[in-house]
């Protein structure tokens, strides 16, 4: 609610609105007048780090980031909402002010798709951190990411906790981008992996039952705590797979929302 101006109390107009330094110097009573804000920013925050480009299927993890983006970001427009964007990898990589307008949310579309980031390593607090400074305002934050983390020394609570603080903030919304292989492996026999944002190359037997069985029990678990972690601390959230429809779980997160409201 924004301050308009100040009138000339009226009968039913509620007491709780009188201004009484005008009040005073009028030697009549005035009441504030205030101004629904119905105008939103919605914030999409995109990460760019070297694991989206990864793609089993017809799409890639960046290119069904795109897509998302795109959806949320034509929506806001129909509703005359601004749209700004952040792309990032362990740095801020690129910063568009929210704006309104078809051409904004097109050319929005487009650096997300085709944006060459300089880094390919990955860092959520320093985009939160970014954004905390730039949007002053309140704004409905839509992060997306598949929030991989290549550090096995990352303290595991540090981006729950970064989460939370932007939340506190902001209406954030994380959107948690997967591809079915990074779930589960075919047997194909060895393979050659490469991390893409550390370099790092291992040699593994798809053949071997266990090692595939251990594979999905591992992703399965680091999932499984992510969205645990998530949930505990009242975080909007919803993963989506690049093989999947993602239209689904976008209606149950806006009707989750509704329902709060």
């Amino acid at each position: 609610m924004d301050f308009e101006e100040v009138r000339e109390y009226a009968i039913g107009d509620d007491v709780r609105t009188i201004d009484w330094n005008v009040s005073a110097k009028m030697d009549k009573a005035y009441v504030k007048v205030f101004r629904e804000e119905r105008e939103l920013t919605l914030m999409l925050v995109v990460d760019l780090s070297a694991s989206g480009d990864f793609g089993s299927v017809e799409q890639s993890k960046r290119e069904r980031a795109a897509e998302i983006a795109s959806v949320l970001a034509f929506s806001a427009t129909l509703n005359n909402d601004k749209v700004g964007l952040i792309l990032y990898t362990d740095q801020v990589e690129l910063y568009l002010p929210p704006k309104k307008g078809r051409r904004h949310v097109l050319r929005v579309i487009r650096d997300i798709l085709y944006f060459e980031p300089k880094s390919q390593r990955t860092d959520h607090k320093a985009a939160l951190d970014y954004l905390n400074r730039v949007q002053r305002r309140k704004a409905v934050v839509f992060l997306i990411s598949d929030f991989i983390n290549s550090d096995p020394d990352a303290d595991p609570e540090a981006l729950p906790k970064t989460l939370s603080l932007t939340n506190q903030r902001h209406d954030l919304v994380s959107i948690a981008l997967s591809d079915p292989r990074e779930s589960e492996l075919p047997a194909v026999g060895l393979l050659t992996i490469e991390d893409a944002e550390t370099g790092e190359i291992v040699e593994i037997d798809t053949q071997s039952a266990t090692m595939r069985q251990a594979y999905a029990k591992y992703a399965g678990s680091q999932r499984i705590q992510f969205e645990d972690t998530l949930r505990k601390k009242g975080l909007d959230w919803i993963s989506v797979q690049t093989d999947q429809p993602y239209m689904p779980e976008l209606r149950k997160l806006f009707a989750r929302r509704a329902s709060r409201y």
